[in-house]
């Protein structure tokens, strides 16, 4: 129920965000069933090659410049990692 909140209050925010692209929206979404298989963690530690296979985006560079632009516009909060071993970390805003 909580990830259905968060994906609700996602597309009330994003209605008349310009900025937001199908790209970022299929990113979040992914994120929220990854979340959704990790009982519902926050945050959630992920490999970008994890959310990317959900999401079914191919490109490491399109992820990465989406996965900044969401915590840039403040839609989540992003903590990548530069060490191939360890996790990202995302974090929610959770109200």
């Amino acid at each position: 129920m909580e990830n259905l909140n968060l994906l609700s209050g996602f597309f009330q925010a994003i209605e008349n965000d310009f900025r937001i692209s199908t790209t970022h929206i299929a990113i979040f979404a992914a994120l929220l069933q990854f979340r959704a298989s990790k009982d519902f963690v926050n945050p959630i530690q992920a490999y970008s090659i994890e959310i990317q296979s959900i999401s079914k985006i191919m490109s490491h560079k399109t992820y990465q410049k989406c996965m900044r632009e969401l915590d840039e516009y403040g839609y989540l909060i992003y903590v990548p990692t530069k060490n191939k071993n360890r996790r990202s970390s995302i974090y929610f805003h959770l109200e």
